[in-house]
């Protein structure tokens, strides 16, 4: 199951920080995203990228968590030579994630 699959995600971005907050559809499964979502599963599926620092913080009354990744958009938006750095793109790539293995 990927986390397309339990949530959506609202991205934002200023300089060279991306934020990115996975918002739930059903509350009931927060127990398993705060298990399953961490900021070193958010860096390994973003291997690409110059990530060196990153934050999560819980939100567990709105079924959230947010994310805030420093050095994610490549020196920022207007500074980078990416075509789309944009947290954004970065936000639809986390919606791939892996976050249930179904053998």
């Amino acid at each position: 199951m990927l986390l397309r699959d339990l949530a959506h995600v609202r991205t934002g971005d200023k300089g060279d920080i991306s934020q990115i907050s996975v918002i739930l559809y059903d509350i009931e499964n927060y127990a398993l995203l705060a298990d399953r979502l961490s900021v070193e599963v958010i860096r390994r599926h973003l291997c690409a990228l110059p990530i060196f620092s990153g934050e999560r913080y819980e939100l567990p009354e709105l079924g959230a968590l947010n994310f805030v990744l420093r050095g994610a958009l490549s020196g920022g938006v207007t500074r980078s030579l990416a075509l789309d750095a944009h947290g954004k793109t970065l936000g639809a790539q986390l919606l791939d994630i892996e976050i249930i293995s179904i053998s």
